[in-house]
């Protein structure tokens, strides 16, 4: 089995991959241009576009903090299956399930939501909200309307936040939900760089009841290091926008920094916080995110930074068989959706750690960008082939519910 190590710095354009077992189409070409300079490292098409990494084995390394007790789920499982819930979806990107069993789906380029019953009826958000994402929502390249969290509430109204794009930065958006009416948007925080790009996006409530950020390095590497930057970062916020209380610094929102761009979130039940990551040209990540930890970028890219005080990666992919993004825990395994891999990774959980990564529906049904556990204990998990990068089928985008054995 290779063993990752440091990041090799490498020069010049990337190419994204083909899909495997669906019909390769024309394929958008993003260009870049790489300034000069050591730190500039950044791959050119973004998120999934980087060169073909090796094709081998995932590579799972011990925990930054193992659990002396914990979830413990079976090496594999099975797909026994796979239902549509709703199709159509242009360019969904987060989720998030609404009290009354309904989800909240955004729509990346559209800067729109829609709701999602349980049996797959959809309806449009409309109101203030609504009016006023489609007024001040940039989308561009990967930026535009991107996670979703519910903060709380009851059946009838709940808070949300939003992750946006508008023209002067990637910002949260706090406003309440009644029905299919969207109140007025406030801004709680501000000021993350934007980028084509690297924009993170995801938004998840953790058990503490705080809200957590996941923010790129927007193209711009060394943000990732620096403390008082926002980007490279995952935040750890009040609902109001404030730095939670018992963050590394007290006055900062920063939760833990160093890396490239996350866009996956999830919580087991025995407390540790998982996060999926998008290398450069070699490893994409799953990580155990400790506050204050430092996950390396863009010194380290895979495993090899523990001895230079980095937190290592609890399991990696190449990236052509991965490009994680959304991120789902439960009792027996976490879950990434993968874009550019093109199938559904699972990780079981060890009591001291994780297992062997298994890959389900491999090139069924494109890109993945989002898996979510339902109310019913099932995984929904979202296409993304409507993007720019994938081969959209007849009724793509899709949601699909996945039962497992």
């Amino acid at each position: 089995m290779a063993v990752p190590g440091r990041r090799v710095v490498r020069w010049g354009m990337a190419v994204a991959g083909s899909h495997p077992t669906r019909p390769t189409g024309a394929r958008r070409a993003v260009a870049c241009l790489v300034a000069a300079g050591a730190l500039a490292l950044t791959a050119c098409t973004g998120d999934d576009g980087a060169s073909p990494g090796p094709s081998s084995p995932p590579v799972v390394a011990s925990p930054a903090t193992p659990a002396a007790t914990g979830p413990s789920g079976p090496a594999t499982v099975q797909v026994t299956d796979v239902r549509e819930i709703t199709g159509d979806l242009d360019v969904p990107w987060g989720i998030a399930f609404l009290p009354g069993g309904s989800a909240l789906v955004t729509l990346r380029d559209a800067a729109a939501l829609v709701l999602v019953a349980a049996d797959g009826g959809t309806t449009d958000v409309t109101g203030p909200g609504a009016d006023q994402l489609a007024r001040e929502v940039v989308p561009d390249g990967e930026g535009g309307l991107l996670g979703v969290a519910v903060l709380g509430g009851g059946a009838d109204a709940v808070d949300v936040a939003l992750y946006a794009t508008t023209a002067d930065d990637n910002r949260v958006l706090r406003g309440t939900l009644e029905g299919t009416t969207l109140g007025e948007l406030r801004p709680v925080l501000t000021g993350i760089h934007k980028a084509r790009n690297h924009d993170g996006g995801r938004l998840a409530v953790g058990p503490d009841g705080y809200l957590y950020v996941s923010t790129g390095d927007a193209a711009n590497p060394p943000d990732a290091q620096d403390p008082g930057s926002l980007n490279g970062k995952i935040l750890r916020i009040t609902a109001d926008g404030e730095p939670a209380p018992g963050n590394p610094d007290p006055g900062s929102p920063v939760w833990s920094l160093g890396h490239r761009n996350v866009q996956g979130l999830g919580w087991s039940s025995d407390g540790r916080m998982f996060a999926s990551e998008f290398g450069q040209n070699t490893w994409d990540e799953l990580n155990v995110v400790v506050p204050g930890g430092n996950y390396g970028w863009p010194t380290v890219e895979g495993t090899g930074g523990a001895g230079e005080g980095f937190v290592d990666p609890v399991a990696t992919w190449a990236t052509s068989d991965a490009s994680p993004s959304g991120l789902a825990v439960t009792d027996e395994g976490v879950y990434l959706a993968a874009l550019r891999g093109e199938r559904l990774w699972r990780v079981p959980l060890r009591p001291d750690g994780v297992g062997e990564p298994q890959a389900l529906l491999t090139g069924e049904h494109g890109r993945l960008r989002a898996v979510t556990v339902a109310p019913d204990g099932s995984l929904w998990v979202m296409t993304n082939n409507t993007d720019g990068r994938g081969d959209p089928a007849p009724g793509d985008d899709r949601i699909l519910r996945i039962s497992l054995g």
